[in-house]
């Protein structure tokens, strides 16, 4: 925080103008403190301090002849802002820091990889749904193989059957036709319910 003015040219001038008056009114402390920063070669300080005593002797009765004010002195002046010093780290919380950084840095790692396992997917991942596949694929080859080699049998029965009902093939034909096909209907019905029964289950 700002705490003084780098006094200009102007300051200089004019307060050595004003010091160098004869019959200065200016008290004893404030001379002291205006040559002191006078005599400083290189860029001087001035503190708000003695700028306000500066400005309230500018300002007194005896003053009022005086053509300055203090904003004209310090119109080619600037303020001086002190250079922060970091006090160092404690090493300790540092590295408690780091810790808890790197603990944190765990925690979310863990977090998104929590469903990543690859022993879990060797055992229950890709393998297992490639043999439910296989599994499923089997299921449906016996259904339809078991439907048409009943199908098949309930027209062969029917048709070898009938030879002693008919004598003529057409209405032997016929006969097995409409057997197979009934007992067809009967297979694709307890499918269809055992299927939905299935799929019911949770």
């Amino acid at each position: 925080m700002a705490s003084s003015f780098v006094v200009g040219d102007q300051f200089r001038n004019k307060v050595t103008e004003l010091v160098e008056k004869t019959g200065s009114p200016l008290p004893q402390r404030l001379r002291e403190e205006v040559e002191e920063i006078l005599m400083k070669p290189g860029p001087a300080t001035l503190s708000f301090s003695t700028a306000r005593k500066l400005k309230k002797y500018l300002q007194d009765k005896d003053f009022l002849g005086h053509p300055f004010f203090l904003h004209e002195l310090l119109e080619d002046s600037s303020l001086h802002l002190p250079e922060v010093v970091k006090p160092p780290r404690n090493p300790e919380l540092v590295a408690r820091l780091e810790r808890i950084k790197t603990k944190l840095a765990n925690e979310e790692y863990n977090r998104i990889t929590r469903n990543v396992n690859t022993q879990e997917i060797n055992r229950n991942g890709t393998l297992a749904d490639f043999g439910r596949q296989v599994r499923s694929v089997k299921a449906v080859v016996v259904t339809v193989f078991n439907f048409l080699v009943t199908v098949v049998a309930a027209f062969a029965c029917s048709y070898m059957g009938s030879q002693y009902l008919f004598t003529e093939t057409t209405a032997r034909v016929i006969s097995a036709v409409i057997a197979a096909s009934v007992v067809g209907l009967a297979e694709l019905y307890v499918l269809v319910r055992t299927m939905e029964g299935e799929l019911g289950e949770p």
